[in-house]
């Protein structure tokens, strides 16, 4: 068994996933600090299947990019369960576990969370043969830099995540080429998806070290670029 876990943005999910068959999953969508919700998850989850935790092979977890204080909250629960029971964590990039929610899908696939101050936690992908593979890798930008990438290939896309709502009216308004919008049901993170990748990475030997393992936040925390402005203002 594998123990998916994402705390990437306001939704929480966990799942245990077998290399065959999905035992189980607990999602929740509620402004609720993943501090409250993710070890009660974990706890009931495991409680309601009865699966042994010794049984699991890897943690994997979303680590990256998104919400700072959720990966952080994520990445120590995660360290913590794989220290305890001395196994290794799958690290799966947030960006492509969303993208893989349409991994059949005949159109570019574009991820976006939003990030704040106009900017998308982004990344473009496209399936090929029954294969996910990266146009465009996850990164830091602007909606504008987006819609412009996105405009010079001139494909039709479809874009997935909770950046829909906050930048639905600019890309609709910017964006010449063909897109579309996911469905709500494949449009958020999944813990399912974060195990199906992470077989497919453990089978591969993409394993880390838990005391090794840190979130990829992509940019710098709000609080980190607050200081470096100051120490600009201030002549440091």
């Amino acid at each position: 068994m594998i123990l998916a876990i994402d705390s990437s943005s306001l939704v929480a999910s966990v799942a245990i996933v077998s290399e065959e068959t999905i035992i189980a999953e607990y999602t929740v969508n509620l402004k609720k600090t993943h501090s409250q919700t993710l070890l009660p998850m974990i706890d009931e989850i495991f409680r309601m299947t009865g699966v042994n935790k010794k049984d699991l092979k890897a943690i994997a977890i979303t680590g990256g990019p998104g919400s700072f204080t959720g990966l952080r909250i994520g990445a120590a629960t995660a360290k913590g369960l794989a220290l305890a029971l001395g196994i290794g964590i799958i690290n799966v990039p947030t960006i492509n576990a969303m993208a893989y929610n349409y991994n059949h899908c005949n159109k570019l696939i574009c991820p976006i969370m939003d990030a704040r101050r106009n900017q998308v936690y982004t990344g473009v992908f496209r399936c090929e043969n029954d294969t996910l593979e990266t146009v465009m890798k996850q990164c830091a930008m602007s909606i504008d830099d987006l819609t412009d990438y996105l405009n010079e290939r001139n494909e039709e896309v479809i874009f997935i995540g909770d950046g829909i709502p906050a930048f639905k009216q600019i890309i609709d308004e910017k964006l010449t080429a063909g897109h579309f919008y996911a469905r709500q049901q494949l449009s958020r993170q999944r813990a399912t998806t974060i195990g199906a990748i992470a077989w497919d990475m453990y089978r591969a030997g993409e394993i880390e070290n838990a005391d090794l393992f840190a979130p990829d936040y992509l940019r710098l925390s709000q609080a980190e670029r607050e200081r470096m402005e100051r120490d600009k203002e201030n002549g440091k």
